[in-house]
């Protein structure tokens, strides 16, 4: 009786420390979602740069200045951890950043061919889906102690409840990107003007490449693993361990925007950029690197909620849910739903609030883990 009476005693305070972890995993998750909802709103200050010029310049403070900076600052002798993982290791977590890198890449073909809100919900869904659930089958196949397989998630209480979240997150996409063709009709009734571009063939072939290739940076997070588990092993505080992965699927992901950026500057003569005076240059400058450093950020703090949560369904689904929130929070906020109908706006206003029901499932199921 007396040694039930001490399990009880010391299991009871695991409940409350549990819905903290969960309540601090998914406060993590939508400060990271914030970053990537909004790490965009600066490049709108640089002028006079073309599109390659700028987004390249804030992709070195994103994948190569801020990122060994950030694991210099919390994870002391993060290269030498580096040094020390295997080359299959190394190989496969950049190989996933530059498969991550052209999807990304290709997400600006899939919104040409289909349109803003129809391109990105479609982009989006799909990343979700497959970055929130083909690590836990991988894991069934492939089984490893701590993962959760998709045989575990679907047969029990706490899963059932992360799959609702991500059912309904997908359902909260498709609404606004309904909101989103609502939006374009109604504007090009105003304006009379129509994407030219639209190819529902080739945008949904394009969006489909581009929704499964950007969920590779999930991918590469697990394939790194070994990574962030030597670096616990050493004494790093776990809520920082996932910052030396993202040195190396960092890499990846340089290597093809670098690539690509080149080629534009290359074919649009857009090299004079760089130091055009007849720009504000300091200006361009620091603004691109303030998106650039804050684009990093989401996956900063994505890392620390992951450590509160693991890096399963969970993790990826609030991280993409709340994106898409933030997003078209800013959409309302800088009054980039003016001049649409009231069924529009309406709309709109209801896949956000689909997507905060699908966050608060998500964050219940893992409370109930």
């Amino acid at each position: 009786m007396t040694a039930g009476c001490k399990q009880l005693s010391i299991f009871a305070p695991l409940k409350p420390i549990k819905r903290m972890q969960v309540i601090l995993g998914v406060i993590f998750h939508f400060i990271g979602g914030f970053a990537s909802g909004s790490f965009y709103i600066p490049y709108k200050k640089v002028k006079g740069w073309a599109w390659e010029s700028y987004w390249i310049v804030g992709g070195l403070f994103s994948w190569l200045i801020v990122p060994p900076l950030a694991a210099w600052l919390t994870i002391p002798g993060f290269a030498d951890l580096i040094r020390q993982t295997s080359a299959s290791v190394l190989g496969w977590t950049y190989f996933m950043g530059v498969l991550w890198g052209i999807g990304g890449l290709t997400y600006g073909l899939g919104v040409r061919y289909l349109g803003v809100s129809l391109g990105s919900s479609i982009i989006l869904g799909l990343c979700s889906v497959f970055g929130a659930l083909i690590p836990s089958v991988y894991y069934d196949i492939y089984p490893q102690p701590g993962k959760d397989t998709i045989t575990m998630i679907v047969n029990s209480h706490w899963g059932q409840m992360v799959l609702l979240g991500v059912a309904v997150c997908i359902l909260g996409i498709i609404i606004c990107g309904k909101a989103g063709m609502m939006k374009e009709k109604d504007l090009a009734k105003d304006t009379g003007e129509a994407n030219k571009d639209y190819d529902i063939v080739k945008g949904l072939v394009v969006a489909i490449v581009s929704g499964v290739l950007s969920a590779c940076f999930n991918f590469g997070i697990e394939a790194g693993k070994p990574m962030s588990e030597l670096a616990v092993k050493s004494g790093i505080n776990p809520l920082f361990q996932s910052n030396v992965i993202y040195v190396v699927l960092l890499w990846g992901g340089l290597t093809t925007n670098f690539i690509w950026c080149m080629i534009l500057n290359a074919s649009n003569k857009t090299f004079g950029d760089y130091t055009n005076k007849q720009t504000p240059l300091l200006r361009n400058y620091i603004f691109s690197a303030l998106a650039g450093t804050t684009w990093f950020l989401q996956f900063f703090f994505y890392g620390m909620g992951e450590s509160k949560l693991g890096n399963g369904a969970s993790s990826w689904i609030l991280h993409m849910a709340f994106i898409i929130l933030i997003a078209n929070v800013w959409g309302l906020v800088l009054k980039e739903w003016s001049g649409v109908r009231k069924k529009t706006y309406l709309t709109v206003v209801a896949g956000i609030l689909v997507i905060i029901l699908s966050v608060i499932l998500v964050g219940y199921g893992n409370s109930i883990k």
